[in-house]
């Protein structure tokens, strides 16, 4: 065929890809077909995985910016599946057994969970008869009382806990900090308004040649302070929660409170000072970097499948344009009153974070006038 076929795990989601001509779109469909419902998931496989996961771990755990947004998740989602990480603790890597994964795929690969995406030159038809003809045959729902008890537990929505986690260690030249308050989900009718929001806070890195001209005005204000290395605004969404927040990476150790007291400064501002012209650079970054991002088959397929499961409809880009186009600097201030102002915040530091003060101080920040 001379196809391609991979996998890969988020924290809400497996996805089973595979690209092909199209003509061979047929025994590609029954492959992923047999992959899902045949799999014998025999034991040296399973122990040659473990060894690859493994690795992938030992690999995570070097890099700084995964590992912070790992303590994210476990504190602003304590105890509850959000908050656990995507490859798991290396215990349960270790224990792992095929009985688990029949369990597994018994509880959570039924047809109420599951979207079959073709993007490219797949007609529709086509694939709604291969879906028929390969994919019937899946169940509904889970087969017993305790397998559908416990998928219908993973499917309440997260509590988001105002807290912190904080890993000192000074060998690391960097202080590497999250900082975010409860978001919204895929859903939300916020979406948009919070990735708008997103946008004008911004992103910065002192190495970028135009740093000082971004129109961001936090990165204005920390480049001509000398504050930060680098900071990165994000709106992370899940099926019924997400995390708005900010990551922020410094090696000036004696202005850490400085950097996190005017970053959350800034996040106030957007409650009631927010302009028209910044509202309207930050909407046209953000529809360039969605369609952007939708550069090519699998990407196209990626969007397509996450908003069926996540929404049950697909918003096509024209439509995204529309709605992002609509957003008025009103909007994001109401959305900053509501989701920013004075509400509890997460915070995740990592390396040499002796100067970041304590959390309330922290948390006293979420509402202060200019």
């Amino acid at each position: 065929m001379g196809g391609h076929l991979n996998a890969y795990t988020s924290r809400e989601n497996t996805v089973y890809y595979a690209k092909s001509f199209n003509s061979d779109v047929p025994a590609t469909v029954n492959i992923l077909s047999d992959i899902l419902q045949n799999s014998k998931l025999e034991p040296q496989a399973i122990e040659r995985e473990r060894d690859v996961i493994l690795r992938e771990q030992e690999e995570v755990d070097k890099q700084l910016e995964e590992v912070v947004f790992d303590h994210l998740h476990a504190t602003a989602f304590q105890g509850q599946p959000l908050g656990r990480t995507i490859l798991g603790p290396k215990e349960n890597i270790a224990s792992i057994q095929r009985e688990d994964l029949v369990g597994y795929i018994t509880k959570n690969y039924t047809a109420d969970r599951m979207v079959l995406v073709g993007a490219g030159g797949v007609p529709h038809k086509q694939l709604v008869d291969l879906a028929e003809k390969h994919f019937s045959n899946i169940p509904m729902e889970p087969p017993t009382r305790a397998a559908a008890s416990s998928a219908a537990a993973q499917k309440q929505t997260p509590d988001f806990i105002g807290s912190e986690v904080r890993v000192r260690d000074d060998t690391i030249p960097t202080a590497n900090i999250a900082i975010a308050v409860e978001g919204v989900s895929w859903k939300d009718d916020d979406y948009f308004t919070a990735l708008v929001t997103q946008a004008i806070v911004g992103n910065w890195d002192r190495a970028m040649g135009n740093s000082p001209y971004l129109g961001s005005k936090l990165s204005t204000f920390i480049h001509e302070n000398k504050l930060a290395n680098s900071f990165m605004s994000f709106s992370t969404s899940y099926s019924d929660t997400g995390l708005w927040g900010i990551y922020l990476v410094t090696e000036n150790k004696t202005q850490i409170d400085d950097l996190v007291h005017f970053t959350l400064r800034e996040w106030s501002r957007l409650s009631y000072n927010v302009t028209e012209a910044e509202t309207e650079r930050a909407k046209a970054q953000l529809k360039a970097s969605i369609l952007l991002s939708l550069d090519g088959t699998t990407a196209v397929a990626e969007d397509i499948g996450r908003q069926i499961v996540t929404t049950g409809r697909r918003m096509d880009p024209e439509e995204v344009e529309r709605v992002v186009g609509s957003i008025s600097e009103k909007d994001v201030m109401s959305f900053a009153r509501r989701k920013l102002w004075d509400q509890d915040v997460a915070v995740s530091a990592v390396g040499s974070i002796e100067g970041l003060l304590d959390y309330n101080r922290i948390r006293n920040d979420m509402s202060r006038n200019a």
